[in-house]
């Protein structure tokens, strides 16, 4: 599917246009209860805020997975799903779909059903790689050096910054309550787009300095960096109960 059809392209950027065009977002799961007390695999669910508005605790979007009741229990966080990207009113934007996946995983973002583009995780012992594409062409990768590294850096094919994703750490006490009930937080930033410029430029923190970057990035990327987020948490920080064996076979 080609989404630089015209028409096809003014209908995904109308329906992406309300939550995309923010310089930041904020993604948080929500505790899961059953899976605390009961070791009981529920469909995860996220909210959506713009650190940057006014109304800053109000939700500007929602995610919620769609998946097989059997097949959470059996197959924890290589279970095949959908998730539902929505305004706080529930109105659908767009859905990312992540297969069952036994080592690599892939996962598409939809709008309408049409597909926009994909993510697929490169297998590393210890380095958490992935390439996003929109339709076929590859418009940015993430090689992360893994272990405690939580800050995942999209680069296009010219090493530019684009994006980053960040798993916020929010003190000793909410990392004890994510490690046992798998309530992360990550900071999505896309950067803002300059007035009078067709140039977009984001301000990232990194260690001791403040970096400016160029910005490329249109709607439908922006959409399939979304999908990477949610990939990156079943990936990366979702509770196992094998624990690191699994991932040193590829979770």
């Amino acid at each position: 599917m080609s989404w630089r059809n015209r028409d096809l392209c003014l209908e995904m950027v109308a329906k992406l246009k309300p939550l995309l065009t923010r310089a930041r977002l904020i993604i948080t799961r929500k505790v899961e209860w059953a899976s605390i007390m009961f070791a009981y695999a529920q469909e995860t669910r996220y909210i959506i805020k713009d650190p940057r508005t006014p109304r800053r605790k109000t939700p500007v979007g929602l995610i919620r997975e769609k998946s097989n009741v059997i097949l959470r229990q059996l197959l924890w966080t290589r279970r095949p799903f959908v998730a539902e990207f929505t305004d706080a009113r529930g109105n659908e934007i767009f859905t990312v779909r992540r297969p069952f996946r036994w080592i690599n995983s892939s996962i598409y973002a939809e709008v309408d059903g049409k597909e926009v583009g994909v993510v697929h995780s490169r297998w590393h012992l210890w380095r958490r790689n992935y390439d996003l594409y929109l339709g076929n062409r590859q418009f940015a990768v993430v090689e992360n050096p893994g272990f405690w590294s939580w800050s995942f850096a999209l680069f296009d094919e010219d090493d530019n910054l684009v994006a980053i994703i960040d798993r916020k750490v929010r003190g000793v006490g909410w990392e004890c309550m994510q490690h046992f009930t798998n309530a992360s937080q990550y900071e999505v930033r896309f950067g803002d787009a300059g007035k009078g410029t067709d140039k977009v430029f984001c301000f990232a923190k990194d260690m001791d300095n403040d970096l400016r970057v160029f910005l490329p990035l249109d709607l439908p990327e922006r959409a399939v960096a979304l999908a990477l987020a949610v990939s990156l948490d079943h990936d990366c920080f979702s509770r196992r109960r094998l624990g690191w064996v699994l991932r040193l076979l590829g979770a």
